[in-house]
């Protein structure tokens, strides 16, 4: 399996020294939407968060609390009504090629291949010659190598995916926004692409971001879980995950620290859900 070079040293999830700049600081970031037809409507209240860089942080709260909305953020996709946020010492106010976005359907463009549909944030981005090596580890270390010169309806949910995964990683981003990657694969294709991104980011040790509805696969992907209030979005918690990694599916459910760790996000998702 190929070793991704990236463009910044590794970092050890969770080791970041408290007392040193986060990679991404939201302050006081709310959102409010306004239209005519029907008025303002808070997605987000006021939160304060902080990415260290090399952690994985999974976002998860009910069905529109604006975790969504935080992403886009984040992304630079959306500017915040209040608040800011900061990308090491500069703000962020549009897309950077600092960050990488997967949605929740790859989005492959249908008239090109796997290698293209890859590298095309790199044409787009003004290179004149794209580096072909980056693009060559990129497909091995997602196992796609032999599927390069195939269409995206030639590939199953997942391997769009992972290639998906791959275009976002084109650009050498230090973060990586996942907004419910495999919410629409069947429980086990999504157990195995969890078991996929986790060795993903061992190797490539990016910072990211990924929204879930899946307790479970929070735990078993996250440093730490962000629990998020129904809308107007409010942080309830921020969990760290003592688990040791690597991480299996066969062994997480039995970990001492699992079954403690699910009842205590049910309970704050279920104690938000049922404040009037």
């Amino acid at each position: 399996m190929a070793t991704l070079a990236t463009s910044q040293p590794s970092a050890s999830a969770g080791s970041a020294d408290e007392t040193s700049q986060p990679l991404i600081a939201l302050r006081g970031v709310a959102k409010t939407y306004s239209s005519q037809r029907h008025g303002a409507l808070r997605a987000l209240d006021p939160i304060d968060l902080d990415l260290a860089d090399g952690d994985f942080i999974c976002v998860v709260g009910p069905s529109g609390c604006g975790k969504s909305t935080m992403l886009r953020l984040l992304a630079g996709l959306d500017v915040p009504t209040e608040g800011r946020i900061r990308l090491g010492d500069k703000t962020i106010n549009g897309p950077s090629a600092d960050v990488g976005v997967v949605f929740q359907a790859a989005n492959l463009l249908p008239w090109m291949n796997v290698r293209d549909n890859i590298a095309l944030p790199l044409r787009v981005g003004g290179r004149q010659k794209v580096p072909e090596a980056r693009i060559d580890a990129l497909l091995e270390m997602t196992g796609l190598s032999e599927f390069a010169g195939r269409f995206p309806y030639e590939l199953s949910g997942g391997m769009q995916q992972r290639a998906g995964i791959c275009r976002a990683l084109a650009r050498d981003p230090r973060i990586l926004l996942m907004d419910e990657p495999f919410g629409a694969l069947d429980a086990l294709t999504r157990e195995r692409m969890n078991s996929e991104l986790q060795r993903l980011w061992m190797e490539a040790r990016k910072t990211v971001l990924l929204i879930t509805h899946s307790i479970s696969e929070a735990i078993f992907l996250a440093d730490k879980v962000v629990v998020m209030s129904p809308r107007p979005g409010r942080i309830l918690e921020c969990l760290d995950v003592p688990i040791p990694r690597p991480r299996s599916y066969d062994t997480l459910v039995t970990h001492p620290v699992y079954a403690g760790l699910a009842r205590e996000i049910r309970a704050r998702l279920t104690q938000a859900e049922a404040r009037p």
